[in-house]
């Protein structure tokens, strides 16, 4: 086993996580869809797809850990002798156990798209209670009609945002790639990132203040369904 290929099967788990980030969103997308059906206590259904987001966690933490284990490991091994490559599988595999055992399932209920599956349910919930069907439809259409584009534009890009993100402390929203990209950026230039929108005081964005606004995205999505 070589490094390099080591780092290429590295390459393939990260694109597995953006392949289980997606499969969240669609699920989310389901459960939201459900609940604008029927109340979540007549509907079995979305504890379903609640077990299904948070097996997309629990895999998505997994991989994360094992990543972090490899490269670890693989750091130490680089500065031995050659011959340690021989034992890589097993330390990786020793120190992943160790890791994963002290994991405890509640906190998969903290990851970031999980907390904002709940959020989208409650909220969908709640629109749904308040309005019948052909409401709802209306409020669509509403919406569509009454939304400038700025709303859903991104800051950083000017454009449409795909996915779009909440910040936790100033609740401005931005496309989730665009503010990834900035802030690894501002980090690698030892240097904080201050929130792209104008005017506002947040001088620290960080990664664990981003939250997936889902119903923000349905939003523009519906607009872009009735703009066709």
């Amino acid at each position: 086993m070589s490094l390099s290929a080591v780092h290429g099967t590295l390459s393939s788990l990260k694109s597995c996580q953006a392949d289980i980030g997606t499969g969240m969103d669609i699920v989310t997308d389901v459960a939201m869809d459900l609940t604008e059906s029927q109340d979540e206590e007549l509907n079995p259904g979305i504890k379903e797809m609640e077990a299904m987001i948070l097996e997309f966690a629990k895999l998505d933490r997994e991989i994360n850990y094992f990543v972090d284990v490899v490269q670890q490991v693989t750091a130490e091994v680089a500065t031995q002798q050659p011959e340690a490559m021989f034992g890589l599988s097993a330390k990786v595999k020793e120190q992943f156990r160790e890791r994963t055992a002290r994991l405890s399932d509640a906190d998969l209920h903290h990851h970031q798209k999980v907390v904002a599956f709940k959020d989208s349910i409650k909220n969908s919930l709640n629109q749904a209670n308040q309005e019948s069907a052909e409401s709802m439809e209306e409020l669509d259409e509403d919406i569509a009609v009454t939304q400038s584009q700025v709303n859903f534009t991104c800051p950083l890009t000017q454009v449409e945002m795909v996915n779009p993100v909440k910040n936790k402390k100033c609740n401005h929203h931005y496309d989730e790639g665009a503010i990834l990209g900035l802030i690894k950026t501002r980090h690698s230039q030892k240097k904080k990132c201050r929130c792209p929108v104008v005017g506002c005081g947040n001088t620290d964005v960080r990664e664990s203040d981003l939250v997936p606004d889902q119903m923000l995205r349905r939003k523009i999505q519906s607009q872009k369904r009735l703009g066709n």
